[in-house]
């Protein structure tokens, strides 16, 4: 079976029951921004079945071509890697550490040792504030920039002319040597290189990211050893530390990576192509931008027959999943992830029309429900299977 996964980053559809637990309590990423800019005009995600999710003005509740509904989060977290491997049946028990303080100086000691002085920042920042703020002062010393956010991630900020990239690379990848085992563990490691001069900094393409493997097997692991092709497109490979993937396509930016998901579903064969599109969460979720998100979203949904006819088009046919990873709601004080049920949309081949999932217990149902339609054998994740009503049968299997 073909499989296309597109995971909108950050595109979550209300907070979870314990949302005020994370600092989230009336979160909503969806509903809120659609209220805020007076509705969106999304009516490919609407023909799928996305205003089944939750209020969404402008978004109809309409029967989905497919099936439809939303997913809670089971592991603790709300950051990236947690709801990528929950996607893919692991779902994880212990929280990553985070560092709402800043690194402390034990931690810091042989990162520093290494570059052969002290860094600047090591604070909780914004990316585009903390170059602004400190980047003067990292021309004229040498000294990169490190910070975090609300995410296990520790991010170090280079200009490229001051710190090459290469060496920016070397450096992080101590890091991520440095920072794999508890007491001092970070979920990623990220290297943040940029240009330009005071005033006009800009981030370049060059981010690279280094993350913990999956603590487990997922999804991908079993389509592999199945002998299945996995695809990964954008940042996913570097999500799941290239465990479980047999290709990368790097794709930076919306319109790039919505090409590579058209071109990668038209060529497949079997298996899967999984991607993410960070641009909802980087780009408008975390600057509290809410008309640049509804400005993506419409861009998505534009482009998004594109996608459906090279999956479902196809000789074989296919299946495809729109989902998301968890929250980034722009129109909250916060500018980082926020604790949300995440949408799920799928449409495939020879499935079920008009079946509304309602609310589901995990990410991870929808592992399982790609592990039974895909007949793959031997799946290790967690997760009670939908693929039953995607049959237009009434049984529900776990």
């Amino acid at each position: 079976m073909r499989v296309v996964i597109v995971v909108l980053d950050g595109v979550g559809v209300g907070a979870l029951p314990d949302a005020a637990a994370f600092g989230d309590e009336g979160s909503d990423t969806l509903g809120n921004l659609s209220r805020a800019v007076g509705g969106l005009d999304l009516p490919n995600l609407a023909a799928m079945g996305l205003g089944l999710t939750g209020d969404i003005e402008g978004v109809p509740p309409l029967s989905p071509r497919g099936a439809a509904g939303r997913m809670a989060e089971v592991s603790p977290g709300k950051d990236t890697l947690t709801g990528h491997w929950e996607l893919a049946g692991l779902v994880t028990r212990d929280p990553i550490p985070t560092y709402p303080r800043g690194f402390p100086p034990e931690m810091l000691q042989p990162f520093e040792e290494y570059i052969g002085g002290p860094v600047l920042g090591n604070k909780v920042a914004s990316g585009t504030e903390i170059i602004e703020e400190l980047g003067p002062l990292h021309l004229a010393s040498g000294r990169p920039i490190v910070y975090t956010s609300a995410d296990s991630v520790f991010q170090v900020a280079a200009h490229e002319e001051v710190i090459p990239v290469e060496v920016l690379y070397r450096m992080c990848e101590k890091a991520r040597e440095l920072y794999r085992e508890p007491p001092f563990l970070v979920g990623r490691v990220i290297a943040r290189p940029f240009v330009g001069r005071p005033g006009s900094f800009r981030r370049t393409a060059g981010r690279r990211d280094w993350s913990l493997p999956p603590p487990g097997p997922t999804l991908l692991d079993d389509l592999v050893r199945a002998g299945l092709d996995v695809t990964a497109v954008g940042k996913v490979r570097d999500i799941f530390a290239g465990q479980g993937v047999t290709r990368h396509v790097p794709a930076a930016g919306l319109r790039a990576t919505i090409e590579a998901v058209v071109r990668e579903a038209a060529g497949l064969e079997q298996g899967l192509v999984i991607a993410n599109l960070v641009d909802f969460d980087m780009l408008y979720g975390h600057r509290n931008d809410p008309e640049g998100f509804a400005r993506a979203l419409g861009e998505f949904d534009r482009e998004l027959p594109r996608v459906r006819e090279a999956v479902l088009a196809h000789p074989q046919g296919g299946i495809l999943v729109v989902t998301a990873d968890h929250g980034c709601d722009p129109t909250t004080p916060s500018t980082d992830h926020s604790r949300e049920y995440v949408p799920v949309l799928v449409e495939g081949t020879g499935l079920a029309r008009g079946v509304e999932l309602g609310t589901r217990e995990s990410f991870a149902d929808l592992a399982a429900t790609l592990a039974e339609l895909t007949g793959v054998p031997g799946y290790r994740g967690r997760g009670r299977s939908f693929a039953a009503l995607l049959a237009g049968s009434d049984d529900m299997r776990a």
